[in-house]
């Protein structure tokens, strides 16, 4: 009885634990899910306590030079989860990092008047970088996207993730959007 009681007791004074469960969304679903889709340089990046002071938060504002959907004027501010103050870091898996100056396309959504989040963590940003030999942009699809139903396998340098060229992505976001509208 003694030992029934101790467990409890153990189980009862443990801290909490939390996880993230990530479910894999389909390239079409990040856009219809997306109220913003904009691409640009990222202008500024701080973190900062929430308003109950549990978990840091990180502020991005994006300097926009593209919206392929939404558009809310020249720079977007969005929140992502996680980031440092001081000695006191909060991480979550799955959350995007950004650094002044990298550029995306980036699938924000926003509810009212609140700070827009990407969608998706991870999922909701294709970074871009500058091709060596072409000086072209290409954007670079994120390792986790589902592509049907079924469970998948993540495989590392998948020939189907190639970086393709911004306005070959920017023509594939407006079909998807296209076609999102056509289902309705």
């Amino acid at each position: 009885m003694r030992l029934i009681i101790a467990v409890v007791g153990s189980l009862l004074l443990a801290p909490a634990l939390r996880a993230t469960v990530l479910v894999p969304a389909e390239f079409g679903e990040i856009v219809s899910g997306s109220q913003i889709i904009v691409y640009g340089r990222v202008a500024d990046v701080h973190a900062e306590w929430s308003d109950d002071r549990r978990q840091i938060d990180t502020i991005v504002t994006l300097e926009a030079a593209t919206y392929l959907k939404g558009g809310p004027g020249e720079a977007v501010t969005f929140r992502v989860p996680g980031g440092q103050i001081g000695r006191y870091r909060n991480v979550l898996v799955g959350a995007p990092e950004f650094h002044t100056g990298e550029e995306a396309v980036l699938f924000l959504k926003a509810q009212g008047p609140t700070v827009a989040h990407v969608f998706g963590l991870n999922q909701g940003v294709f970074r871009v970088r500058m091709d060596a030999h072409t000086g072209s942009r290409l954007v670079v699809p994120p390792v986790l996207m589902a592509a049907g139903d079924g469970a998948e396998t993540v495989i590392r340098g998948a020939p189907g993730r190639v970086p393709l060229p911004l306005d070959t992505f920017a023509a594939t976001v407006r079909r998807a959007m296209g076609q999102g509208r056509g289902a309705r």
